[in-house]
């Protein structure tokens, strides 16, 4: 019979307790471990030195918007189906494969830019004078992340800090 303390309860099997919790801990390092890694390791923070290889990436293929974040609401959908090519002249053409539109783009550095609080400002700059839908890009994105297929951009509006995401993935 198990001996019973003043509380009523058995004392515990400390060899028992003691692997359980052993258990635990490997199970909560390991999930943790998991986690913490993800296919975001591949994307490089950006440099002014960097806009050559950048405008070079992008001038290869078509792109697409897969993360369209506007202040408020994800407005990715809206863009789904348009294939975005961003051409070595400047401009960005953008078909769905029943209307084409043209806009332009650009990549600049200005480190004295207010739209942000990075030490290094690469602005991808997108022009877009209609339709309301392609507009709504129109801005001096700052480049906060790239790699060969994927370019993640931000903008924090000046006016009431609302902050805008898109992200282009190569197709």
């Amino acid at each position: 019979m198990p001996r019973l303390y003043t509380s009523g309860h058995s004392k515990p099997n400390n060899m028992k307790t003691t692997l359980k919790n052993l258990l635990l801990l490997v199970l909560t390092v390991l999930v943790f471990k998991s986690c913490s890694k993800d296919d975001d390791d591949n994307l490089k923070i950006v440099d002014a030195s960097e806009i050559p290889t950048i405008k070079a990436e992008i001038s290869t293929g078509d792109w697409r918007i897969t993360y369209y974040f506007d202040s408020d609401k994800d407005e990715t959908s809206d863009y789904a189906g348009y294939v975005f090519t961003f051409q070595e002249d400047g401009v960005l053409a953008v078909s769905n494969g029943s209307t084409a539109l043209s806009g332009a783009w650009s990549i600049t550095s200005s480190d004295n830019s207010n739209d942000d609080s990075s030490s290094s400002d690469v602005d991808f700059n997108i022009v877009f004078s209609s339709p309301d839908l392609f507009e709504e890009l129109s801005d001096d994105w700052e480049i906060k992340k790239y790699t060969s297929t994927t370019i993640e951009l931000i903008d924090i509006s000046g006016g009431d800090g609302s902050t805008d995401l898109l992200t282009f993935t190569k197709n």
